[in-house]
């Protein structure tokens, strides 16, 4: 686990934009993928992220990227990089998605928060007591009190969570949790029996490096959990 590089990361659901495409393209996008940024190329070469509010500042829909100068240019992972350094790219620029580029700079893909988070959820964490169980279901069976109950019910508590879009389905959300237990195996269970999907699940089963439990708790903190 500890050699996942940005390689193996790469999200195949995210598309990125052309700088032949139009401001309303781009706003489509978007909406569609339910994000906040999508990289722009040039001849496959990564210019940059556009942002809804470069889209909202372009008064003519069908105004060209071509025309704007793009943010994030410099915000990028090399294709060998390992997922730690998503994490730190994301957290310092406060983005939701980092290119991934091969040695010419030509655009491979993305990896978003979500999937940085999945991969810390194949590897053991120092958490202390807590742990964490990361949820992806329907909108519409969202409900945090009756997810809370079904927590409660295994002798532990939510202490926080963070509700986003799914990566890896448009459809559906992903929940976060933070527990107040190490011990999730009886959760997990008991959400599963109620039909949630658990994508990943972590908990104070190991310990970390210095360097590592700092990326972590930033991790988390641009989670705000």
């Amino acid at each position: 686990m500890s050699t996942m590089i940005a390689a193996d990361m790469i999200n195949q659901m995210i598309p990125p934009l052309k700088v032949s495409d139009s401001a309303s393209k781009a706003a489509k996008w978007l909406e569609e993928f339910h994000v906040d940024q999508l990289p722009v190329l040039e001849n496959r070469q990564y210019r940059g992220l556009i942002t809804e509010a470069d889209v909202l500042d372009m008064d003519q829909a069908d105004r060209l990227l071509s025309s704007i100068d793009f943010g994030f240019a410099d915000v990028h992972v090399q294709r060998d990089q390992h997922f730690y350094s998503i994490i730190e790219q994301a957290v310092q620029n406060k983005v939701q998605l980092v290119p991934v580029l091969d040695d010419q700079h030509e655009y491979l893909g993305v990896v978003t928060v979500g999937d940085t988070l999945a991969a810390f959820g194949q590897m053991p964490i120092a958490l202390g007591q807590g742990g964490i169980l990361v949820l992806s279901m329907d909108e519409r069976d969202y409900s945090l009190s009756q997810i809370s109950r079904y927590v409660e019910e295994n002798n532990a508590k939510i202490l926080s969570a963070h509700v986003a879009q799914d990566d890896a389905n448009a459809y559906k959300i992903r929940l976060t949790l933070k527990v107040n237990t190490p011990s999730l195996t009886r959760i997990a269970a008991t959400l599963e029996r109620f039909g949630y999907l658990i994508t990943a699940q972590f908990s104070g089963a190991g310990e970390l490096g210095e360097n590592e439990q700092e990326r972590y708790d930033a991790l988390l903190k641009y989670l705000s959990l």
